[in-house]
């Protein structure tokens, strides 16, 4: 570790260096100088574009640049002559002036350069230098993923560990403002499948499929009242590419391959975009070993457990996108988006008990083929009514999602020594469980800037949802031939019918902006058991969901925001579905149908600066939760049983940092870092356990513009121990490099290659738990080194961008995790 500390900080002071040795070269001895300033304010105008040719060819720019953060240039030109400068801002009139320099006059001096508002807003602004990859707003912050060079080479996973306010462990398992419960929405839409495995499907999708990742903390009163650390959204690239063109990738690593393809056509009024992407991996073989104390038995009270496995599967996405402007007040719009992946896992483990004594008690091997597939697929359509007052909209949306989640297993028992409980735990088995959410969504909003500083948004909204499992479980008999075991197999089906309403105000009062919201929901919720019709009931419950902000420009990129939400969290099939996973006799998982809704309640303040050079985000937000859906574990009859229940209090306070800096022009250096203390307890009677402590990540990134174009990135980070309810974590690093190069013309051809972790096979992660029946411990050794390549081709021609609908629908409401995201931890209810 300190060898890779070491390494890392070696290469970026290298970095810098090399930027900074490069900046001295001579640019020119004749220059320009002045200071831009808005008209009505009277102050600099930062970050404009700025554009000099000479005046015989003004089409062909000699030097392009951008104003500092205080309005200011100085420009080196190399020649003598008549230049023109010009001047462009967004929401601005461009400037125009005149200068010369010549032998006797080598500086020309502009003075003061005056520029105005415009009417109407500029189509385009031509950047220059480097893009900043972070922009702040009221409600969210946004990545630009397709600006980061690192994106042609990394996964949309790994690029996650760059976006402020998220992280991601060792184990891969991803946290939102500090919290694991949060919603994934792709190009504005939610997608249940993403937010219920977002490890498994972001560790397969490229990062050059994607746009920008916006992270939206504060969701207000439009979004559904669900998600308590937030919402991440996933702008794909088929959201903001124009006209004809056509991407083709392609990728192979030691762990697989990869291929995408993205392709824009527009006929007339008609344009429809499509993107592809498929991923196959192949893992090296994981190993794990785990123990459990018991403290209730003298006779069967020290286990222990040593097994590997090795799985390859695949994932899909695709999606299609398309718009028709019937004229320009009115718009249709429509989408399709597909996921899915297939995986299959052979694993081997033996079990051995011992006495108090320390003392052979029983002991058996296991040996299990596991198939699991799971999937997603959506359609949208949107009306979009404009009126002659700009910002003036109706939309009417309408959106299916359904979510399959399909998983079998067989499992056998070997070398069975002594087994003192009935053989019938012990028989060979297998289950089918087919699992699946189903939505329907109506919605319809509105939306009126009354005036420039007033605006409002309402809307409506029903959704009707239906979360189903059918587990199937067989043993096999004497002979071997399988039979149903009606005891373990289940039949559950819950409906859900949601209607919300909500409206939104919006100030913008000079420096100062204001936003509060208020959300109604009322939930009608059947529940029904086909093999147990005594347990089925129904229910009504009504929730009011407010949320405000206030933010105020201390400078023109200078902005301070304070904010309180509420958010709500309904339990998905994952946690809900009763199904008993009893592969592992040992260790036997199921979910817990009669889960109520968490509430969780968030105060938070941000400060954000963003320039050229110097960009920083930094958070402090509280948060707490009364009621929160944790996962739990306790004995029965010398057995752990896991499952989850409203047993959670939990109170956490955390600061989160997002730093880059930008020496020169070839250099770009990025922080993203947090620090929490969280304070967990339940009250639950079988229970009565607390559990506190800090938390912290850091993650650091170089990136370095070299000689002939090449584009080297070298990253590294880690983390401390996490704590949950009844146990903690271990710390955990990492640390990659990647070179990159664009050919052709128009740098239509990239061709990169990368490495992570190159210096270690495996990574290990611990994990611990304490309770008053047991203690129990495992290690697991995940295969880290990786080693691959990438090859991008981009050709046809830019026309006209695929319009949406300024409103889409939001569905947030279910608690992501569960399944696909603690698939690792060892089984979970659902599976």
């Amino acid at each position: 570790m300190k060898h890779t500390i070491l390494s890392i900080l070696i290469l970026l002071i290298a970095s810098v260096s090399f930027t900074a040795n490069a900046q001295k070269s001579p640019q020119g001895q004749y220059s320009v100088k002045g200071v831009l300033v808005d008209s009505l304010l009277n102050e600099g105008e930062p970050y404009s574009t700025i554009r000099i040719s000479l005046k015989k060819s003004p089409a062909k720019p000699v030097k392009l640049a951008v104003t500092d953060t205080n309005g200011k240039f100085s420009e080196k030109l190399v020649a003598p002559g008549t230049y023109l400068i010009s001047f462009s801002s967004i929401g601005k009139h461009t400037v125009q002036k005149e200068f010369t320099v010549s032998e006797t006059k080598k500086a020309a001096d502009l003075g003061k350069v005056l520029i105005s508002e415009a009417t109407e807003m500029l189509k385009g602004v031509e950047v220059v230098a480097q893009k900043p990859l972070v922009k702040a707003e009221i409600d969210k912050v946004t990545y630009s993923i397709e600006d980061d060079p690192d994106s042609k080479t990394n996964s949309t996973l790994e690029m996650l560990r760059k976006v402020p306010l998220v992280t991601v462990d060792g184990e891969d398992k991803i946290q939102v403002n500090g919290s694991s419960n949060f919603k994934v929405h792709v190009n504005g839409k939610p997608n249940n499948m993403m937010s219920n495995n977002p490890t498994e499907v972001l560790k397969s999708l490229p990062a050059n499929s994607v746009k920008s990742i916006e992270v939206i903390t504060d969701p207000g009163a439009k979004y559904d009242a669900e998600g308590v650390g937030g919402i991440l959204n996933i702008v794909t690239t088929g959201g903001g590419m124009e006209g004809y063109t056509v991407t083709l990738n392609g990728g192979v690593s030691n762990r697989g391959y990869n291929a995408s393809g993205y392709g824009t056509v527009q006929v007339g009024k008609f344009t429809v975009t499509g993107n592809y992407a498929y991923n196959h991996n192949s893992s090296p073989r994981s190993y794990s070993s785990s123990g459990r104390e018991d403290f209730t038995s003298e006779d069967y009270k020290y286990l222990s457990s040593e097994g590997s496995s090795k799985g390859n599967g695949n994932f899909q996405y695709g999606s299609m996108e398309g718009s028709f402007e019937i004229d320009t007040l009115n718009l249709i719009t429509f989408s399709m988006n597909m996921f899915g992946g297939k995986f299959k896992n052979d694993g081997f483990s033996g079990t051995s008990m011992l006495n108090a004594q320390r003392q052979h008690a029983y002991s058996y091997n296991t040996v299990s083929r596991s198939e699991s597939g799971w999937s997603s697929i959506g359609a949208n359509f949107a009306y979009q009514r404009s009126f002659k007052k700009k910002g003036e909209l109706l939309t009417f949306s309408y959106r299916y999602s359904g979510s399959p989640d399909n998983s079998e297993a067989y499992t056998d028992y070997e070398d069975i020594k002594d087994y003192p409980y009935d053989m019938d735990y012990l028989r060979n088995q297998y289950y089918d469980n087919d699992a699946r959410t189903d939505e329907h969504t109506f919605q319809l909003d509105y939306t009126n800037p009354l005036t420039t500083k007033h605006k409002v948004d309402m809307g409506v909204k029903y959704i009707l949802r239906n979360n189903k499992s059918d587990s199937k479980y067989f043993k096999a008999d004497d002979a071997g031939k399988y039979e149903l075991d009606e005891d373990l197999t289940s039949k559950f089906d819950q409906t859900q019918d949601i209607f919300a309403a909500y409206a939104d105000y919006q100030l913008k009062l000079g420096k100062f902006g204001g936003k509060a919201g208020l959300r109604f929901e009322h939930t009608i919720m059947d529940v029904e058991y086909k093999y147990l019709p005594e347990r089925n009931f129904d229910s009504n419950f009504d929730d009011l969901v407010p949320s405000a902000s206030l933010t105020y420009q201390l400078a023109p990129t200078k902005t301070i925001r304070a904010n309180y939400n509420m958010r709500i969290s309904r339990p998905s099939i994952w946690y809900l579905n009763p199904f008993r996973n009893t592969s592992n006799p040992t260790n036997i998982s199921y979910g817990n149908p009669d889960l109520e809704s968490e509430k969780s309640h968030s105060l938070g303040m941000t400060f954000s600066s963003f320039s050229q050079k110097f960009n920083v985000n930094l958070t402090m937000n509280y948060s707490f939760v009364n009621n929160g859906i944790e996962r739990y574990s306790f004995m029965k009859d010398g057995v752990q049983e896991n499952t989850y229940g409203n047993i959670g209090h939990t109170n956490r306070t955390r600061l989160s940092l997002w730093m880059n800096w930008n020496p020169g022009s070839k250099t770009r250096l990025s922080v993203n870092a947090s620090g929490s203390y969280a304070d967990y307890k339940s009250d639950k009677e079988e229970l009565h356990v607390r559990n506190h402590g800090f938390q912290g990540n850091f993650f650091g990134n170089a990136q370095q513009t070299l000689p002939w174009d090449l584009r080297f990135s070298v990253y590294g980070g880690g983390g401390t121990p996490g704590i949950s309810l009844q146990g903690k974590g271990s710390s955990y690093n990492y640390y990659g490099f990647s070179l990159s190069r664009s050919f052709l013309k128009e740098k239509r051809l990239t061709v990169s290659v990368n490495t992570s972790n190159v210096f270690s096979k495996y990574n290990s992660y611990s994990n611990n738990t304490t309770t008053s029946t047991f203690h129990s411990w495992s290690d697991n050794k995940y295969p880290s080194r990786y080693y691959g390549c990438n090859i991008s081709w981009r050709f046809g021609e830019l026309k006209a961008q695929v319009k949406k609908a300024a409103r889409s629908i939001n569905n947030d409401d279910l608690k992501s995790g569960g399944g696909g995201s603690e698939s690792s931890g060892g089984g979970q209810g659902g599976n």
